[in-house]
C-alpha cells in the first residue's frame, strides 16, 4: 500500500471504476485526513429536502440550491454545516473552526446571526463519508479515486450535478478524458 498522506482540503473523484452506487460519480472533499483515517463530505448529492424545513434559520446563509446534501453513508441523522469564510476576518469566531483555503465548520447550535457577517456562503450536509486507518490509501491504491485539488468554489457549486464532470475536465490530460466516459458504457 502506497504512503498518502493528508489530502484535507483535497477533493477526492470517484474513478468510473467505482461501481459502489453509494460513491458512484461522487465529488468528495476531505475534511480531514490523518494516520487514523480520514472523513469527508460528497459534495455534489443534493438532495430534494429543503433547508428551510429542517434548519429554517440557517436557511437565509445558504447558497443556491437552497437544499440539504447528501454528505455520505455516514450518520444520515446528523447535520454538518461547511462554510466559506469571508477572507478579510482572521479571527476564528465561536461557533465556527476554520480549516483549510477560505473554509471552516460550523457548529449549527450556533445562532446563525453570531456568523452572518464572517460567512459569505454556506451548506448543510446530511451525514459524512469516513474511512478508518488505512482504507483510503487502499482504496487510491486500487483505483476507486483520484486525489485532486479543490478549489475555494467547489463545495458550493450552484451546478453540483455537474461537478464531477467539470472537475475532471479541469485537471487536463487522461483526466479531463474520463470526464466524457458515459454514464451507462453499454449504451456506448
Amino acid at each position: 500500500m502506497g504512503k498518502v498522506a493528508g489530502l484535507a482540503g483535497q477533493l477526492l473523484v470517484a474513478t468510473p471504476a467505482l461501481a459502489d452506487p453509494t460513491f458512484a460519480r461522487t465529488v468528495i472533499l476531505l475534511l480531514d485526513h490523518d494516520q487514523d483515517g480520514a472523513l469527508g463530505v460528497v459534495i455534489n448529492r443534493p438532495t430534494p429536502v429543503e433547508v428551510a424545513e429542517v434548519l429554517p434559520s440557517w436557511h437565509p446563509l445558504t447558497v443556491a440550491p437552497g437544499v440539504l446534501f447528501q454528505g455520505g453513508p455516514v450518520a444520515l441523522d446528523s447535520a454538518l454545516g461547511l462554510a466559506a469564510v469571508r477572507p478579510e476576518h482572521d479571527d476564528e469566531p465561536l461557533g465556527l473552526r476554520r480549516m483549510t483555503d477560505g473554509l471552516g465548520l460550523v457548529d449549527l447550535d450556533t445562532a446563525p446571526s453570531d456568523l452572518a457577517g464572517e460567512v459569505h456562503a454556506l451548506r448543510i450536509f446530511a451525514g459524512y463519508a469516513g474511512w478508518a486507518a488505512g482504507q483510503l490509501e487502499s482504496e487510491l491504491d486500487d483505483g476507486a479515486w483520484y486525489a485532486v485539488s479543490a478549489r475555494g468554489e467547489d463545495p458550493f457549486s450552484a451546478q453540483p450535478d455537474l461537478l464531477w464532470r467539470a472537475v475532471l475536465r479541469r485537471q487536463g490530460g487522461d483526466l479531463a478524458i474520463v470526464s466524457t466516459y458515459p454514464d451507462d458504457p453499454t449504451m456506448n
